[in-house]
């Protein structure tokens, strides 16, 4: 399996390919709203503005497996991201990240880049940078400012 075969469900219900990136560089993120990382949005919406143009595309997959940060609709969500941080990266409808019902997704870049003590991710903000090709280059922690990233993406684009 690699990345362009998985299936991605679009905000509205319908199911995207990720094989519609092919090319782009990566940075897949999973989000909460009410999260002591979510201010890491703004950071985020600073990379795409500046390197989308070069092929950098921030995948937003909201969350809400740890400490319920995410509740609210999807629709609810997008407001929020787009009236407080302004964020124009694609978003995603809500997932899970781990468990039963983990997106097949998640499952892939777990078995590509594992975690700390495990592969499950530990909270949100959890960020997997894959390069044009479609590997997974580099996981990164939640308390990994965006900024600290830049470099990384600067290697791929």
């Amino acid at each position: 399996m690699n990345i362009y075969e998985c299936k991605i469900k679009a905000v509205d219900g319908s199911e995207i390919s990720m094989s519609q990136y092919k090319g782009k560089v990566l940075l897949i993120v999973n989000t909460a709203t009410k999260c002591g990382f979510t201010p890491q949005y703004e950071g985020l919406q600073q990379l795409y503005d500046k390197y989308h143009e070069q092929g950098l595309v921030i995948l937003d997959f909201p969350c809400n497996q740890f400490g319920h940060q995410a509740p609210g609709s999807d629709e609810e969500i997008g407001n929020f991201c787009t009236l407080k941080y302004k964020t124009t990266f694609p978003r995603f409808a809500k997932i899970d990240v781990n468990g039963k019902n983990e997106a097949p997704l998640y499952r892939f870049l777990k078995t590509q880049q594992g975690g700390f003590m495990g592969d499950d991710i530990k909270w949100n903000f959890t960020k997997f940078l894959v390069s044009r090709e479609g590997n997974v280059v580099e996981r990164y922690a939640p308390m990994t400012n965006p900024h600290k990233i830049e470099k990384d993406i600067i290697k791929l684009l």
